[in-house]
């Protein structure tokens, strides 16, 4: 069995590839660190998405650690921009809000494309690996493939769908499996939405109409809000975020895809302009890939 920190490593590896040949192509053979170099690094580090504003300080901050003698080597500077990393994700990560007096309602939102639906089923088998009672809900009704994937996935983990019918009413499939899973005395309740553009006023007009019909339903649902975002768009996942928290009020954000792009570092850039908590990342096709975030094993399969 795969250790957790061997799932990051491998999921992280295009990154840290990345970044690692980034950054020896311009300090190869260099016996003096100038002012191209730095502006090579600089290219280097914001070519993995860290963000323009990150990588600038962090920039600035070898220079000075090298022009003070602190640092002279390839490796000082993964080191520091680890630390760096570390020092902005933090290691308070925070708990998921659960309902103390029943089920707990999760409501998943994002743009066609993101993985939200597979991510939605991946948490229910880890959830329910964990030993929780857990039910889907199928508020994808704009697409009768979408509420079939549900199903199907549902079956495969183990896990109850309440759906609707295609083109009926999103919000009241979610009230139906917020009083299903009182009913059943399900602890998750995991609620899968159609794919939206935060551009699109209608779709997320009905965001909002769902958390109301969720209230009605269980008082104080839904519980967390998370937005899927697809990692391998690099800072389109970032606008997405910043975007769609405009609009609709986020706890935190799940990120997909990171094995399959060397554009990583938006997890740090995200978490720098948003603070938005990271709560899990995707970083391979299988179930067991999906993994919650852990900031220290992010920097250290990034940068050690």
């Amino acid at each position: 069995m795969k250790s957790i920190f061997s799932i990051f490593r491998n999921g992280l590896q295009k990154t840290k590839t990345s970044l690692v040949r980034g950054i020896q192509s311009v300090f190869s053979g260099v016996s003096k660190w100038d002012e191209s170099c730095y502006e090579d690094l600089e290219a280097a580090l914001i070519a993995t998405d860290l963000g323009v504003d990150i990588s600038v300080n962090l920039v600035d901050d070898i220079r000075d650690r090298y022009q003070r003698g602190e640092i002279s080597t390839t490796e000082d500077i993964m080191a520091v921009t680890r630390e760096t990393v570390l020092g902005i994700l933090g290691n308070d990560q925070p708990e998921i809000r659960h309902n103390p007096d029943g089920p707990t309602v999760i409501l998943m939102a994002g743009v066609n494309g993101s993985g939200k639906t597979t991510t939605t089923a991946k948490l229910a088998h880890m959830f329910k690996e964990d030993g929780r009672n857990v039910l889907l809900g199928a508020a994808d009704t704009y697409r009768a493939a979408g509420t079939e994937q549900l199903r199907i996935w549902g079956e495969r983990v183990g896990v109850p769908v309440v759906s609707g019918t295609k083109g009926g009413d999103a919000a009241a499939v979610a009230y139906d499996a917020a009083v299903s899973a009182q009913q059943r005395g399900a602890d998750l309740v995991l609620i899968d939405t159609a794919g939206r553009q935060h551009t699109h006023r209608g779709l997320m007009e009905e965001l909002a109409k769902m958390r109301r019909t969720l209230n009605k339903a269980l008082p104080g649902a839904p519980h967390e809000a998370w937005l899927t975002v697809d990692a391998s768009t690099g800072t389109n996942a970032l606008i997405q975020a910043r975007e769609f928290g405009k609009i609709f009020d986020l706890t935190g954000l799940i990120l997909t895809k990171l094995d399959g792009t060397g554009k990583g570092g938006v997890v740090v850039a995200i978490r720098h302009e948003l603070g938005l908590p990271v709560q899990f990342i995707g970083l391979g096709e299988a179930v067991t890939d999906l993994q919650p975030f852990d900031s220290e094993m992010f920097a250290r399969a990034m940068f050690e």
